[in-house]
This record gives structure tokens, sequence and C-alpha cells, in this order.
């Protein structure tokens, strides 16, 4: 029997975030254990926590979703970090943890109940070939006229950012899950001025179970620097997602001496044990 965790995060209100199911003292399991259990959960992403390897990191995470291993994402890391504390966690740097996953070394600081990642850098950050964006824009159902821009995203998940002129063209889209292959699409739009927040998300993930996911901080990491880096968004906003599916998801940017940080809300759910 081993320590089990559900939380949710990246919305201020229980229930209305992405879940995150968590394994405590995941030392002995095999991947295929690990793989297995996380197809099981039929959720987004599952994390195990381990000893670290790197002396720096105040633990070690692997990321599963149902198909297949992450070596990073962001929910699972804002998730992981908020549940090693309260299991009893004592980051070695006072106010900083530091993860250790496929990715590397990953700083999380706390502030109460919204916890905020560093977000790794991006591995391809380039403009999508034509050919590619039309097979996007089919996939999503829309005319290749409607994409304003769309650029490779990958920091972990092979993300292609794709941008719409308003959020309301975000919302509306109504892509047919058969029809995205393998393609990780993150569809971002501005809100109009007044709206809670500046930007609209949706992510699409083909060939997943949880094909449209309700709120991801690996995708707006990526979109942050893509829409920073072009003037598009400013230096401070935050971004909804998981309105279409029924999800209050708030996902908070930031930009401090050249660092991209990206936190939202940890409200924990479930505790209890799980025979693995």
């Amino acid at each position: 029997m081993r320590k089990y965790s559900e939380v949710d995060v990246f919305s201020p209100t229980a229930y209305l975030g992405n879940p995150l199911a968590l394994v405590h003292d995941a030392e002995g399991l095999t991947s295929e254990e690990m793989q297995r259990f996380a197809k099981w959960t039929n959720l987004a992403e599952t994390t195990f926590l381990l000893q670290p390897e790197d002396p720096a990191a105040d633990y070690r995470v692997r990321i599963f979703s149902a198909a297949q291993e992450f070596p990073f994402a962001g929910h699972p890391t804002l998730g992981s970090a908020y549940a090693w504390l309260e299991a009893g966690g004592v980051p070695k740097n006072n106010g900083t943890i530091v993860q250790e996953c496929g990715a590397g070394l990953v700083a999380v600081r706390v502030e109460n109940q919204r916890l905020a990642f560093a977000a790794p850098p991006l591995t391809r950050f380039e403009p999508v070939e034509e050919s590619l964006v039309h097979k996007v824009a089919e996939a999503l159902g829309v005319s290749r006229e409607r994409i304003v821009d769309a650029s490779w995203l990958v920091n972990g998940p092979e993300w292609i950012g794709v941008r719409l002129s308003t959020a309301q063209e975000v919302l509306t889209l109504d892509p047919d899950p058969a029809d995205l292959g393998t393609l990780c699409l993150g569809v971002v739009g501005p809100h109009l001025p007044g709206h809670d927040t500046q930007f609209e998300v949706r992510a699409f993930v083909g060939g997943d179970p949880v094909w449209e996911d309700p709120v991801t901080g690996s995708l707006n990491a990526g979109l942050a620097q893509w829409m920073t880096a072009t003037g598009v968004a400013d230096r401070r906003y935050i971004a909804a997602q998981g309105t279409v599916i029924g999800y209050q998801g708030r996902v908070h940017v930031a930009i401090e001496n050249g660092e991209i940080w990206v936190g939202g809300d940890v409200t924990s759910c479930v505790q209890g044990e799980v025979n693995l």
C-alpha cells in the first residue's frame, strides 16, 4: 500500500480545474506498472514521486498520461509540488521547491495556495510549415484564413500553438477527435477589454482518451513565450481554459527577469492509499 493523493490544479474553486493523481513513495515500481496505473486512473496525467538523483532537487517525479510518459508537464508539476509539501516535504531552499523530472530541474515558487513554476526552455520554437498549418485548420474545422499564426512550442509535449483572432472563435471550435490524428494543438485568442481574463485557451490532444485537456500548464508556458516574444501579450496576464467543457481554469503568467512563471491555485481533494 502506498500513499495516494488527488489534487485540483489551476482553479481557485475545487473540482473546476485539472485533476491530478499522485502516487507517493513510488520507489520500486517499473515503468510498465506506472503506465498501466496512469491508464487506469483515466485522468489527463498521473505522477509518481521518487527520491531525487540530483542533490539540488527536493524530489523526483515521473509524469504519465494514459498513453505515454512526458519529460515535463505543467499541471503535474504544480500538483506534485503541492502534494509533496502537504505530505510533509520541506524544501532545501526556503520558499522555492526544486523538482527533478525528465526535462531537468524545475523551480516551483510557493505563495499560499498558488504555486508557479519557472517554464523550462522550449526545445523547438519555430513557425509551422504551411502544409501542416492546412492540416491543423482541417483538424480544427476552420478555414486556413482564420489561423492568424502558428508555431511549434515543444517543451515535453509537442505542442503546436495556433492563434485565432478572438476568444469567441476559440470557444466555438468543435473539432472531431478522430480528425486530430497525433496532433497536439493549443489554440489561443484574446478576450475583449473588460473580461476577467486576457486570453481564452483550448488544448486538443490527438490519440489520447482525454482529448481536450481542462487546463494545461506546459501549453500555457509555451504560449507565454510565443505571445510575449511577438508582442501579442503583456508581461503579466491571466488565461482562461476549460470553459467549453465545464471547467474554470485560470492560468497566471508573469515574465520576471527574463523568466516565464506559470502559476495557479492548487486544492487537495483526495487522500488515501493505493495498492501498487
